[in-house]
């Protein structure tokens, strides 16, 4: 059996920062594996063209971090405000990645030294 793929990811609406628990014999530990940033939408003069600009942008900013997270079984999401909840609902709704044992806590931005230390104890 395959070693299980365990991620952690801070984010809010805008950055998120990926860490991979690279449990195998080459490169054992914690270590960032990507920054990735989205965009916020522009100012629309029509409420639900905004909403749906922002809708289409936040989709995109989760298959963006996604892209990172090949074959992943395990995923611990933190942040600020409710954006880690709405990305495990993505993830949920994601062939790929139905099936990750996901949580989710928040906290505030952090180094990413502190971030390794915080995701040793989520998902080391």
């Amino acid at each position: 059996m395959s070693q299980p793929k365990k991620f952690g990811v801070w984010m809010d609406s805008v950055h998120a920062t990926i860490v991979e628990n690279k449990s195998d014999d080459t490169i054992p530990g914690l270590r960032v594996v990507a920054h990735v940033e989205g965009e916020k939408a522009t100012m629309n003069s029509s409420e639900k063209n905004q909403h749906a600009d922002e809708r289409a942008l936040l989709g995109k900013y989760f298959k963006e971090i996604t892209k990172h997270m090949q074959n992943a079984t395990h995923l611990h999401a933190t942040g600020t405000g409710q954006v880690q909840e709405q990305f495990i609902h993505y993830l949920a709704d994601t062939a790929q990645f139905k099936n990750v044992k996901s949580e989710h806590t928040t906290a505030n931005k952090m180094s990413d030294e502190r971030l390794l230390e915080f995701f040793a104890d989520k998902i080391g």
